[in-house]
């Protein structure tokens, strides 16, 4: 892909796509407020209004890299637009919905539009902004996005004790229509390479690659529910998908995901590095709200504060991140993110379910430095480690180990913790997880390229 034929400011590009990127972090918080309401105005039960979570989690992992490609060959700006559109549209939808599935269903579109927008807005960054100036960038909007995880808690409480459950949904309006009317006037129309639209588009490996992600993620979430005979019938189908599906691209001209991506080290270090700190991240977050409701009985209110700890550090620290792999190199800022992030979860770890109170808010906290030093590092080395016209895929492929970190995170929490409530020994374990798969990330990121060749 080419350089857009009229360079827009910079600074509202980057508002429009900070705007469109706090969408789905928000969304992902904000319904974990309003889950217990739904629940009861529905009259079920949390195994099914789960899935509002499940399925977003699920489709988000599984469409990104999707999204990129499609992007990659015919430009960011109608996926970011449409994406928008249709993130407003499915909104409202929720917001009237009258039944539970009807609402799972329009959720699950939620999920469809916030990924056809963002892996397209991070390419687009890739494209626009110089190489000096990238990583600060991509540091603002991690700590938007950090911000809005953040704030979705709080919020949804506020919005949904004044206007109910569906106030979550109508609320996401108030993003889209300055990010979508910005977008419109500065967004830029990108040009082709016309190689790539002599082939046509990979439709079988699109819908291959779909079913791959889509069903591992669906297996990680729910082998806990599954018998011994479903869930090794389901990873020998997954295995046959995976098989056709690697076939399909190593012998198509143009296929949807190039393994030969994963020949770049740094690559595989950004893709690595981003799935196991997650792991480590989302797994310390999910244990913190069991591990203080057991001990302490504190109250959701409390619990929320606690965890603030952890996204304040990040976000103040985040912007820092990206300057400094601006000014140093990519790989110096994220290792050192890494160590820091390993060293704050390690003295969970060796202190286990007896933690002191005071001990866990400070290793939240520098953990929480950890994340936001090296979040804009290994952003930024993911797109800049493929070619510019592949930068949507990149960015796709990226986002995806974002998210199966979370997954595998939550199903080894549920595997460990779900049969038998209240006894925290198994913490212990879950916490030196956390530290190994921190450490882990550290040694990937010391494949990151300082810069990039071009």
């Amino acid at each position: 892909m080419s350089k857009p034929q009229a360079t827009p400011r910079e600074g509202v590009v980057l508002l429009v796509v900070a705007l469109t990127t706090m969408l789905a972090p928000l969304n992902s918080t904000m319904i974990a407020v309003a889950l217990p309401r739904i629940t009861t105005e529905f009259g079920t039960d949390l195994s099914v209004s789960g899935w509002l979570v499940t399925g977003y989690l699920i489709v988000m992992a599984s469409i990104q890299p999707i999204a990129g490609k499609l992007g990659d060959r015919f430009g960011r700006r109608r996926f970011i637009l449409g994406g928008l559109i249709y993130f407003g549209v499915v909104s409202i939808g929720a917001a009237l919905a009258a039944s539970l599935p009807l609402l799972i269903f329009f959720r699950v579109q939620q999920a469809v539009a916030a990924a056809l927008a963002l892996p397209n807005g991070t390419a687009l960054i890739r494209e626009l902004v110089s190489v000096e100036h990238r990583a600060s960038r991509f540091g603002m909007i991690g700590a938007l996005i950090s911000v809005a995880a953040a704030g979705g808690p709080p919020l949804g409480g506020v919005l949904i004790g004044g206007g109910g459950w569906q106030a979550i949904f109508y609320v996401n309006l108030v993003l889209i229509i300055p990010a979508l009317v910005l977008g419109w006037r500065i967004l830029p129309h990108t040009v082709n390479h016309e190689s790539k639209q002599e082939v046509a588009f990979d439709l079988w490996g699109a819908v291959l690659l779909g079913l791959v992600l889509a069903g591992g993620a669906w297996l990680l979430i729910g082998h806990n529910n599954f018998g011994l005979p479903v869930t090794l019938g389901s990873g020998a189908v997954l295995l046959l998908l995976f098989v056709a599906f690697a076939w399909r691209e190593l012998s198509y001209p143009d296929p949807i995901l190039q393994f030969r991506f994963f020949r770049s080290p740094a690559f595989v270090a950004a893709t690595s590095g981003v799935c196991l700190s997650n792991f480590a991240m989302y797994t310390t977050f999910l244990i913190i709200p069991l591990l203080l409701t057991a001990r302490f009985a504190w109250s959701e209110a409390q619990i929320g504060f606690s965890l603030t700890a952890l996204f304040v550090s990040n976000i103040a620290i985040a912007p820092l991140g990206g300057r400094l792999a601006d000014r140093w190199g990519r790989r110096w800022p994220t290792v050192a993110g890494m160590l820091i992030l390993a060293l704050g979860l390690l003295p969970l770890a060796l202190a286990g379910w007896q933690v002191e109170l005071w001990l866990m808010l400070s290793s939240l906290a520098v953990a929480g430095v950890g994340l936001g030093l090296s979040s804009a590092g290994l952003q930024v080395s993911a797109v800049e480690s493929v070619d510019p016209q592949d930068a949507g895929v990149a960015s796709g492929v990226y986002s995806t180990s974002r998210y199966l970190g979370s997954i595998v995170g939550s199903s080894l929490l549920a595997s460990m913790l779900g049969p038998h409530r209240g006894q925290l020994h198994e913490v212990d374990t879950l916490f030196l997880l956390a530290v190994v798969a921190a450490v882990l990330a550290m040694a990937f990121t010391f494949l990151l390229r300082d810069f990039p060749h071009s």
